[in-house]
């Protein structure tokens, strides 16, 4: 009989439980919703509300744009990875080798940064949501795979992010 004090009793990861399981589709679902509605904010009301902006905040908002959709899109890519391992579509070796090029540490300026309170309310708040989710996946992702995604590849090159995404797409939506 297996006596839990002796340390042969197996630890239940529950972000591992949570993400390979159908309890997984609800956070898939607030992160693509999440991607989808800073894309249409950034789009239409956010283009609009960017030029009302000094030259400073403007700078400001310019620069925090792109560090939320840098921060979504690997949110989503990660999202993309598990969604795959959880269909059946890849092996979770496959996930954990490519999810390696996922980088879920975009941080953002505070809100000490010179020309934050001027930025737009619902800007603030898709960048608060943005944080908490990318906090939240990162938490999930060290306690499945052990650890965050590295910086630089085996060869000693720093990683390309960009192409390094494109090719995460690709292989996400077997294209490639």
């Amino acid at each position: 009989m297996n006596d839990p004090s002796k340390g042969s009793a197996k630890t239940i990861k529950l972000a591992e439980r949570r993400v390979f399981s159908q309890s997984f589709k609800p956070l898939y679902q607030e992160g693509m919703g999440l991607v989808e509605q800073a894309a249409e904010y950034l789009d239409g009301k956010g283009r609009a509300e960017a030029k009302k902006l000094s030259r400073l905040a403007a700078t400001l908002y310019a620069a925090e744009s792109m560090r939320l959709t840098t921060r979504l899109m690997q949110v989503a890519s990660w999202l993309l990875l598990q969604r795959a391992a959880n269909s059946g579509e890849m092996t979770r070796d496959q996930v954990a080798s490519e999810k390696s090029k996922v980088r879920l540490d975009t941080a953002s300026a505070n809100n000490d940064a010179a020309g934050w309170a001027e930025l737009p309310k619902d800007f603030l708040d898709l960048i608060d949501r943005s944080l908490r989710l990318q906090a939240l996946v990162r938490r999930m992702d060290e306690e499945i795979y052990g650890g965050a995604a590295a910086e630089v590849s085996p060869s000693g090159r720093r990683i390309n992010p960009v192409s390094d995404q494109i090719t995460l797409l690709n292989t996400a939506f077997a294209r490639g």
